[in-house]
């Protein structure tokens, strides 16, 4: 059996290396399509590297099914492939990253798909050293270069492969910036030193550069997110606001395009700018969200030894396709796909599958809530409440096994825990309710303006994030938006059309009257005004099918991850 080892450990790392190599390969197309401002090419190359991961185990499983045979299931003989393996990588500098690819290739070879934390990285190489201020990996500008210097020099060691539109404003906005937030609120000292970075993150239309400043004796992160319009480079903004720093790295935004050849190093940089973000988190906004996932479980592990509440029903209206549920202590909801579908649903639940992959390879525009897909997950019997047990034989059986004191489910999604908004609109202040429509219907655009038509709009399809974000997480009828047809509704000139009990005009599938979301979209008496008010674009079949015609005409319409009255120069095109 040990002649047998080493050329199945050698696969698995050759496997790996195709991987890497070729995550690699995309993420360095990223500056050059910037450059180039060749935003198909950009939007291609994003979902291409998203499918990479899967597109290789799918080759690899079938390869290792040939191989193994009967023996998929010899522990035996997968332990000293875990030993061979354990030596190829073991002084790589990506080594935790290997390690999930292992256990992602374990998981769909092993029948049964088991956790089984003997033979997978479970508690592996997942721990973050903490960054080191002489890293390789940052360009350091002391205090005594001047304040004006020290940008100068920024704009000169990232050029980006193209001229600036303004070099000259830019440098004074930075340092308008810099004086507003910092120089009015600390003394500049002799340790004052200003610290960045190297590699750029690219997503969408933008590039950013992450930065901290060492200033009152304590580091104060920042970011500059630059843009590459039709005159060239320039300096959008400058954000010390640690929530909207958080935001750009939030779970509904879509991936960075950023060069890590020591990922963990990256990974230690960010933790110590956004420091309240989780390191799965982290890793998920970078690109390895597969391994954002192991940490995930580990976090989930972690967390089920120390508490001890039980699973319940989540909180809301029950939905018609997914069943929904939640463990009070711990910021997660997990989602399963209901054996029958209520009328008038009428879909499979592939095709369910099918929207929530969509989702994932799509740019969610800092409104659609990232997810991670699990197969045959474990959850200790004793934790889950009678209540949640018996939802769940009710509605999801057939995804159901009972196994050694574990409720085992064949099938899952786990997403960020929010606030329905249907439910933050029964309780809130007419301020606060405001707010949140506005942003409802903020969000309802935004999502048109990235191709993507939600469907189902109901208040109770969307949530509320800690920063009161209001994000779509209902994926069952979404279609994209140049699929749809948006009409004006016929008038009705005779008697019969006046008084009829259904439409009295053809409606096909994919027909959708913008004038009628007036009459359900939101209820409250004192916030239905101002919404019908605040957002009549979205009753405007018109203003829908102009969206479309920029849409098929190739353009990508960015979607700023801050606010218009941040940025220096809010008219320019991008």
């Amino acid at each position: 059996m040990p002649h047998r080892s080493l050329p199945l450990a050698t696969k698995i790392f050759e496997g790996y290396l195709t991987y890497i190599e070729s995550f690699n390969t995309y993420t360095k197309l990223a500056p050059l399509y910037f450059a180039q401002r060749n935003w198909q090419a950009t939007q291609l190359n994003h979902r291409q590297r998203l499918r990479l991961y899967k597109d290789l185990l799918f080759e690899l499983k079938k390869v290792f099914q040939d191989l193994l045979g009967e023996d998929s299931s010899d522990r035996q003989i997968w332990q000293l492939i875990r030993m061979e393996y354990q030596k190829m990588i073991a002084e790589r500098p990506d080594v935790e990253l290997a390690e999930t690819f292992f256990n992602s290739l374990f998981r769909k070879t092993f029948p049964d798909n088991p956790l089984d934390e003997e033979l997978m990285y479970v508690t592996g190489s997942h721990r973050i050293a903490e960054f080191q201020e002489n890293s390789t990996l940052l360009r350091t500008y002391p205090a005594s270069m001047g304040l004006e210097q020290i940008i100068r020099k920024i704009l000169e060691d990232f050029e980006f492969g193209s001229s600036y539109m303004d070099k000259e404003k830019d440098v004074e906005f930075l340092v308008e910036g810099v004086k507003k937030v910092i120089l009015t609120r600390y003394q500049v000292e002799v340790g004052t030193k200003t610290q960045l970075l190297k590699p750029v993150f690219y997503r969408n239309k933008a590039a950013y550069l992450i930065g901290r400043t060492f200033v009152g004796n304590k580091w104060m992160p920042f970011i500059i997110p630059f843009m590459n319009g039709p005159k060239g480079i320039y300096v959008d903004t400058l954000i010390f606001d640690p929530n909207l720093m958080s935001h750009l790295f939030s779970f509904t935004r879509s991936y960075f395009m950023v060069e890590a050849e020591i990922p963990s190093q990256i990974i230690s940089f960010l933790l110590s700018v956004i420091p309240h973000k989780k390191t799965h988190e982290l890793y998920n906004a970078i690109g390895f969200n597969k391994h954002g996932k192991t940490l995930f479980y580990i976090d989930f592990l972690n967390h089920l030894e120390n508490s001890t509440d039980k699973f319940v029903v989540a909180p809301g209206i029950k939905g018609m396709v997914m069943t929904v549920f939640t463990l009070p202590s711990f910021n997660i909801v997990f989602k399963l796909i209901k054996d029958h579908f209520e009328p008038p649903k009428s879909m499979t639940r592939q095709e369910v599958r099918e929207k929530y992959k969509l989702v994932s390879l799509h740019d969610r525009v800092g409104r659609m809530a990232d997810t991670h897909e699990f197969e045959f997950f474990k959850i200790p019997l004793e934790r889950i409440s009678e209540e949640l047990l018996k939802e769940l034989r009710n509605t999801t059986n057939s995804l159901l096994q009972i196994n050694e004191g574990h409720l085992v489910i064949k099938h899952l999604y786990t997403e960020r825990k929010m606030i329905p908004l249907n439910l933050f609109l029964d309780t809130c202040t007419t301020e606060e309710g405001r707010r949140a429509v506005e942003d409802y219907g903020r969000a309802i655009l935004q999502l048109a303006q990235a191709n993507i038509f939600p469907g189902d709009m109901m208040t109770k399809n969307f949530g509320l994030t800690r920063q009161k974000r209001v994000i779509f997480y209902d994926y069952d009828e979404i279609e994209f938006l140049e699929e749809m047809n948006f009409r004006v509704k016929p008038k009705p000139e005779t008697y019969e059309q006046i008084y009829a009990s259904e439409p009295w005009y053809e409606i096909k599938k994919n027909d959708v009257f913008p004038e009628d979301f007036r009459r359900w979209m939101i209820g409250r008496a004192d916030l239905k005004p101002h919404f019908l008010e605040y957002h009549q674009d979205l009753f405007d079949p018109f203003y829908w099918k102009s969206l479309q015609e920029r849409i098929q005409k190739g353009e990508l319409i960015h979607a700023f991850p801050y606010p218009d009255e941040i940025r220096f120069r809010p008219n320019e095109p991008v």
